[in-house]
């Protein structure tokens, strides 16, 4: 049996969706039944709850053959660091409590740091923690920037005609698709190729700018001259709140971004991050452009309907 936590993520749905069509046995996890009941369909086995419910999970983890462990994003948590920890701590005790062997955990470029990088620096404890327990063995996969961020500006590209975060625009870093991150966790997940502690970096097809990927956004939506605008750290800190961030989210977020324009993200991990056929990934940011971004743009949107897409 495979455990997938976040089964209704980005990530956790397309990893159980590639591990139910390849006829695994697979039981998601998640808060919401409505959102599991598309892979009860396929055959999944739906476990509703909580990921700080350590009981819950332990059950959730009995009798697996492998699990797939992240920390779903809270935008709204009080304390992101501290969410992040309550969540950790919950996974730790229900995978000693069930005695699982092997895990692929989700985490980030970055997580080799201690702090200084937002929310990554959750995912760095959670990595510590995991590498701590006797008998388990587990794959960490540091994950580059999501592609889909870029859908987080769908409204703002409609109504303002621009593109823009407060990341450097002129500086190169890698993206991934998240379909490239849930085929190389369900490979991990069905082969069990991995043991002790181990990392994995995924780094996309090829690093980008955010201008470059704008543009490529742009021509695949009908808008060829989309432009890229960085926005100052205060500025963005107070929209985030203005849309229901949580200040403690956004001020941690904004740190993230401040590390990543300030080369920390990956001080430390030149090496491991050099690219290499084992972290470079399929997708290009063409392709995902056409096939989701685009479609997610147009959905109810009379101009791009005129436009042809």
């Amino acid at each position: 049996m495979y455990i997938i936590t976040g089964a209704t993520g980005q990530v956790g749905s397309k990893i159980s969706k590639i591990l139910l069509e390849s006829g695994k046995p697979v039981r998601v996890i998640g808060r919401g039944f409505e959102r599991l009941k598309p892979f009860m369909i396929m055959g999944a086995e739906p476990y509703e709850g909580d990921l700080e419910d350590t009981d819950f999970l332990a059950k959730a983890f009995s009798r697996a053959t492998a699990v797939f462990s992240m920390i779903p994003p809270n935008m709204k948590a009080e304390k992101v660091r501290k969410y992040q920890q309550r969540i950790s701590d919950s996974i730790i005790r229900a995978l000693k409590k069930s005695g699982v062997t092997h895990v692929v955990n989700l985490s980030s470029i970055g997580a080799h740091l201690p702090g200084k990088t937002g929310p990554i620096a959750g995912l760095h404890d959670h990595e510590e923690a995991l590498n701590k327990l006797r008998g388990l063995n587990v794959v960490h996969l540091r994950a580059a920037y999501f592609m889909e961020n870029l859908l987080f500006n769908v409204e703002l590209m409609r109504h303002q005609g621009i593109n823009g975060y407060p990341l450097n625009g002129d500086l190169a870093i890698p993206m991934i698709a998240t379909r490239d991150i849930a085929r190389i966790a369900a490979q991990c997940l069905s082969d069990l190729s991995f043991s002790g502690k181990s990392v994995r970096y995924l780094l996309g097809q090829r690093d980008l700018t955010l201008i470059e990927a704008t543009e490529i956004i742009g021509k695949a939506i009908g808008k060829p001259g989309l432009r890229y605008v960085q926005f100052p750290y205060e500025d963005a800190e107070k929209a985030l709140i203005g849309m229901g961030m949580s200040s403690d989210a956004a001020r941690s977020y904004m740190e993230m971004e401040r590390s990543v324009n300030e080369g920390l993200i990956i001080k430390g991990a030149e090496k491991e991050m050099g690219r290499a056929p084992q972290n470079t990934t399929e997708t290009p940011i063409e392709e995902f452009a056409r096939e989701e971004f685009a479609e997610r743009y147009c959905i109810d949107n009379p101009e791009c309907k005129a436009s042809g897409f």
